[in-house]
């Protein structure tokens, strides 16, 4: 097999792979602009985990190649468009955004970080996969479908009627709560198993599909802050929590979501529709942790938002008890992945 240091010396090896951007998702989530197709260099560095100047001279020295893949920059009409378009405020003179074939073509130039690696190592492992998968007869092929299909429509089952059930009968019951509650998570745990499998098969025949996760932060770029809220107030409800009130607006006391666990735990949601290059600050926790600790009392706080945590902001909230649900994380509990915390 391939060592994934051929990637960074090999352009035909490289084009080879560039259509494989589904990767980039499946090794870590990677945040996209209001747009749902560009990010910015800033959204690429802290996707690799590396300082801009990396990313600018890794432009500088292979620019031709990443211009062939989607990277581009802006400037004068098209920037002014672009903006207008996108709902990016800006006030830059000029503005580079990289397609996501374009940050794959950067994962596969960029030695000095962990997660460009890994994106390395996960693409010559599909690709040799794909190389070596043995040829089935029709029969074994078939077999596989069918049960790949029964396993999907389980899978829908349990999400879309056996889940909203157990739901509904934990808001009305009081005498089994902690019972209903604990099969509930049985439930959703098999779920989750049932759904890694299909992903899993899904890899492995090479099929790419990253249109859910784009879809679901897109749809949430495009809301406004109260529907930001109400859309997490669903996200809460789905999940078992009660007495889910989106409170909003002057008189809210520092939080955007109130209610309560499925087992009964008081529940604190500070809810931040930011666009994906900006960052939660230290003073924004701080500030919530203020208001959901001191004026709340709370057992459990959210801190959601859809854009990054600076350092300081995260040690905040580890030192204080909040759970941040940042924007990779927002991602996998709209698709329907329980936060553990409300577990």
């Amino acid at each position: 097999m391939i060592n994934e240091s051929a990637l960074l010396e090999s352009k035909a090896l490289r084009d080879g792979v560039l259509e494989r951007t589904d990767v980039l998702d499946r090794v870590k989530a990677l945040s996209l602009l209001p747009d749902g197709m560009h990010v910015t260099t800033a959204m690429v560095a802290s996707y690799f985990e590396v300082g801009l100047e990396a990313v600018k001279s890794l432009v500088k020295d292979h620019r031709t190649e990443l211009e062939a893949n989607g990277y581009h920059l802006l400037t004068g009409e098209p920037l002014r468009s672009f903006k207008d378009l996108s709902g990016v405020q800006s006030r830059t003179a000029s503005l580079a955004l990289f397609s996501r074939r374009a940050v794959l073509n950067v994962a596969m130039l960029l030695r000095d970080s962990e997660v460009a690696r890994q994106v390395r190592v996960y693409l010559l492992d599909m690709e040799y996969l794909a190389r070596t998968q043995p040829v089935e007869n029709p029969a074994s092929t078939d077999t596989a479908s069918l049960d790949d299909r029964i396993d999907q429509r389980i899978t829908h089952i349990l999400g879309k009627t056996v889940v909203p059930m157990f739901n509904a009968l934990i808001e009305t019951s009081g005498e089994h709560r902690r019972e209903l509650v604990a099969l509930r998570a049985g439930v959703q745990r098999i779920e989750r198993r049932l759904h890694q499998h299909h992903t899993r098969l899904q890899r492995l025949e090479g099929v790419r599909d990253d249109r859910p996760v784009v879809g679901v932060m897109a749809a949430m770029d495009a809301m406004n802050g109260r529907k930001f809220e109400h859309h997490i107030a669903k996200l809460l409800r789905r999940d078992g929590c009660t007495n889910v009130v989106v409170q909003g607006g002057q008189g809210d006391r520092g939080v955007d979501v109130i209610g309560l666990t499925a087992d009964g735990r008081r529940l604190v949601v500070q809810c931040k529709r930011f666009a994906p290059y900006l960052n939660i600050t230290s003073p924004d926790m701080q500030k919530f942790v203020g208001a959901a600790k001191v004026l709340h009392s709370a057992e459990v706080a959210l801190f959601v938002a859809t854009c990054p945590f600076t350092s300081e902001a995260l040690n905040i909230a580890a030192e204080t008890g909040i759970t941040v649900v940042h924007r990779g994380l927002l991602e996998q509990w709209s698709a329907g992945e329980p936060l553990e915390v409300l577990e």
